[in-house]
């Protein structure tokens, strides 16, 4: 990252802890190490560092700096954790959690995996070059698939989540989660305001939700996603 751009990422890090989205130390850490920037196509990253969803192509976005740490920090991530995630993206918010579930300090033995399942080819093919140029390929897997229906061959997981709003929390996700395992999904319309969800399962397999507040998240896409 140049110069400007790093102070101009610090700035927007310490507003968000100012503004207590960012907490915990492991997450604001995790936020100065994995650079925005080098997940965006060309013509985006002079605004890196600018608080808001980014285009990167495929009609989709790359989520906003502090609905990434919303979510990091809902998630409770964990060393060790193994994660899945639908909807890639850009790979960057894919990134962040793989330096929270497996960071290069900790023992490869002991690493989490985060799986990430992106429905878009393009988009999959983009995740992948960015995952793999910015050092996470031993980390973070990406599928191409639909992801509405999680990924069944490497589940349980301890965490999920959805960078895309379902009409209704899709069932195979809740079966895949482990029990005391967390999903954070956004749940609502194609108006592009919905409500995102912390469903958390207890150690006898129910589930309860938290409504963490209102976000605006592109559609999922797939056999549980929204109908066009």
């Amino acid at each position: 990252m140049h110069l400007v751009e790093a102070t101009e990422w610090e700035k927007l890090i310490q507003n968000l802890i100012k503004e207590g989205v960012l907490r915990s130390s492991r997450v604001i850490e995790t936020m100065r190490k994995v650079p925005r920037e080098k997940f965006l196509p060309e013509n985006m990253r002079s605004y890196s560092a600018v608080d808001t969803p980014l285009p990167i192509g495929f009609s989709q976005t790359a989520s906003a700096p502090h609905m990434v740490a919303i979510m990091n920090e809902a998630l409770q991530l964990e060393i060790g954790h193994k994660v899945l995630e639908v909807g890639a993206g850009s790979g960057w918010h894919a990134a962040t959690i793989a330096d929270l579930v497996a960071p290069r300090t900790a023992p490869r033995s002991e690493w989490g995996h985060v799986y990430t399942v992106e429905i878009v080819q393009g988009l999959s093919d983009f995740s992948r070059k960015n995952i793999m140029n910015s050092g996470y390929g031993d980390r973070v897997s990406i599928i191409h698939g639909d992801g509405s229906v999680g990924y069944p061959e490497k589940a349980p997981y301890d965490r999920i989540l959805a960078t895309a709003a379902a009409p209704s929390v899709p069932k195979p996700l809740v079966e895949q989660l482990k029990p005391e395992g967390i999903m954070l999904i956004p749940v609502g319309s194609l108006s592009l305001f919905q409500n995102l969800i912390k469903l958390t399962k207890t150690r006898d397999g129910k589930t309860k939700e938290e409504n963490l507040g209102g976000v605006a998240f592109v559609p999922l896409t797939g056999k549980y996603g929204q109908q066009f």
